[in-house]
């Protein structure tokens, strides 16, 4: 980290946090600690087109929805998360819009989504850590994207205080949910280019 903190080796706080520089880094901040999360074109690629996906079936099932992601926050038992993607209903988005809040409450979301960076911290944190964050914050839907070696996607529902897996998809099959809105992809076209 290049950035000069309060304290030099943590713990850190949400102060510490919103300190940092803008230098095109982007953190997390969980259990008193910063985690640089990775800066990927393939990653980032595919969280916009999720994005596109979600919006389009938001719109086609005139859910009263908004598609979000990253560098917005969400608040967990651990901390400050920055998810890939998620969808909030609009009238909390219109009220974070007029509070010009940058955090959401993690209860207020309806859908996380995790694009997975292989062979890296933040794969264990998306698969394991957040798993447990996110239930324990309430969220219904958590989706984990996998692009290795093909794009696929995994849908766990909350289910009590654990998700279970609702569905899965790989590239050439159709992910389909009725919750929290009808959608229907291939997770090929999370590769796809425009």
């Amino acid at each position: 980290m290049r950035a000069t903190l309060g304290r030099a080796h943590g713990p850190y706080t949400l102060y510490d946090l919103d300190a940092l520089p803008d230098e095109g880094r982007r953190y997390e901040l969980a259990d008193g600690w910063l985690n640089e999360l990775p800066d990927d074109l393939w990653h980032d690629h595919a969280a916009d087109q999720l994005k596109k996906i979600l919006k389009d079936a938001a719109r086609q099932a005139d859910a009263d929805v908004h598609v979000a992601g990253g560098p917005q926050d969400v608040t967990t038992p651990a901390g400050v998360r920055k998810p890939d993607v998620f969808v909030v209903a609009r009238d909390v988005a219109r009220t974070a819009l007029e509070r010009r809040a940058r955090t959401y409450y993690g209860p207020d979301l309806l859908l996380v989504a995790e694009v997975i960076t292989p062979r890296t911290v933040n794969e264990q944190i998306d698969r394991v850590r957040k798993v447990d964050e996110y239930a324990a914050t309430g969220i219904p839907h958590y989706w984990l994207v996998d692009l290795e070696p093909r794009p696929a996607v995994t849908m766990l529902e909350l289910r009590g205080e654990r998700y279970e897996v609702t569905a899965k998809a790989r590239s050439g099959e159709v992910a389909s949910l009725d919750r929290p809105y009808p959608i229907a992809f291939d997770p090929v076209r999370l590769s796809e280019m425009d």
